[in-house]
């Protein structure tokens, strides 16, 4: 079953640092953490920055840059609604 998720992103506090460049652009490596209940907010989850496997192990924990919200399930991709557009307006 395929779901639809939004998440919000607080673009401020992404370590640059982090940023690398790829074929077609400047990435980020993110992780979304979801849970089975909606927190106290309205919100399933949050979503931070990823760490290398050996930070995980020294204790070191991503940023926590958002929140995740699922806003429906749908029994097949084919009926889930198509994406926003992302806008252009990233301060980076």
């Amino acid at each position: 079953m395929s779901k639809l998720i939004a998440i919000k992103i607080d673009v401020t506090k992404i370590d640059k640092e982090r940023l690398y460049q790829g074929k077609k652009g400047s990435y980020l490596d993110a992780t979304v953490f979801l849970n089975d209940e909606e927190g106290q907010y309205g919100d399933n989850g949050m979503i931070t920055q990823s760490v290398s496997k050996e930070e995980r192990e020294a204790g070191v924990k991503g940023a926590i840059l958002g929140n995740v919200k699922i806003l429906g399930e749908f029994g097949d991709n084919k009926s889930a609604p198509a994406a926003s557009a992302v806008s252009d307006d990233i301060p980076f």
